[in-house]
């Protein structure tokens, strides 16, 4: 195989809270927070699809998901490459033979290196052609990796996606616009249906509205739902069936956090709309 693979299976990343971490300290021993990066895609669902991580990530990160890190980490602290030597030299007799005496110019190196090979991967992951032609193998088996040409230009953008989907909490806020009521929220809505969506409105609450949000931005979607609408159900107040869990621990109010999640929405907004912009220029002719 090309990457040796990775599963986790609970979400709090503590001896003292697991009793099983599995290979996870491996990946992100402690104290290496950011200085790896991670492909997850989900294995059991409706939808494909792929997300990067470069911190502690949850088995259900993206459903069902199968981890790929780009490095891992030895027992002595030492970090080497996850991407197997036989998936590297495979990898650059491929393109050595293809591009001939043109390789160094192409590439950009005297050689493919691992990193050029997990950004071309994540880039790929992300085709619309190949999610539909794979469509049903990609639900049940591991995704295989195609050759493409113009591998330059498929790590170029594999690259634009990780820096935007890796850092998207310091991404330039989208230019919505916001409607207040002038008086006090009574109703949390967090919504965005169907006719929301055609006129590219959110619903914060009953005062607040955003307004101007583009249509590519609903089509960036990670299983059924875009990431604008993963926003907005995470952040909904959500009442436990448990009468006395509550009284206890349930402090969560939305209006302590209103605004954090205005800033949060228009920063996926425009990670969202970047990235649809790199995905639609895939599917115009990065084949």
């Amino acid at each position: 195989t090309l990457f040796r693979p990775f599963v986790r299976k609970s979400l709090y990343f503590n001896q003292n809270l697991n009793e099983m971490q599995y290979q996870l300290p491996d990946v992100f021993p402690e104290g290496s927070a950011d200085e790896n990066k991670v492909l997850c895609f989900c294995v059991n669902g409706k939808d494909f699809y792929a997300l990067a991580a470069n911190t502690v990530y949850d088995y259900h990160f993206t459903g069902d998901a199968q981890c790929l890190p780009l490095y891992r980490y030895t027992e002595d602290g030492e970090r080497v490459s996850n991407i197997t030597d036989w998936g590297l030299e495979r990898i650059n007799d491929h393109y050595r033979e293809e591009f001939g005496k043109h390789f160094t110019e192409v590439v950009g190196a005297d050689s493919i290196t691992a990193e050029d090979i997990f950004a071309y991967t994540y880039a790929v992951l992300h085709d619309p052609v190949y999610r539909y032609d794979y469509k049903n193998d990609l639900l049940r088996e591991f995704p295989r990796l195609p050759l493409y040409h113009d591998f330059d230009i498929w790590r170029d953008m594999g690259n634009e996606l990780l820096d935007l989907h890796l850092n998207f909490e310091s991404a330039d806020l989208y230019s919505l616009e916001r409607h207040d009521a002038g008086k006090p929220a009574a109703k949390v809505m967090l919504r965005a249906n169907k006719r929301d969506k055609e006129l590219g409105v959110i619903r914060i609450d009953d005062q607040t509205t955003l307004s101007g949000i583009p249509e590519s931005a609903w089509r960036y979607t990670l299983g059924s739902r875009s990431a604008l609408e993963w926003v907005l159900d995470q952040y909904k107040e959500k009442k436990p069936r448990d009468t006395t869990f509550p009284e206890r621990f349930n402090t969560y109010r939305f209006a302590d956090h209103k605004e954090r999640v205005i800033d949060l929405l228009k920063r996926v907004c425009a990670v969202s709309v970047k990235t649809m912009e790199i995905v639609d220029g895939i599917r115009a002719g990065g084949r």
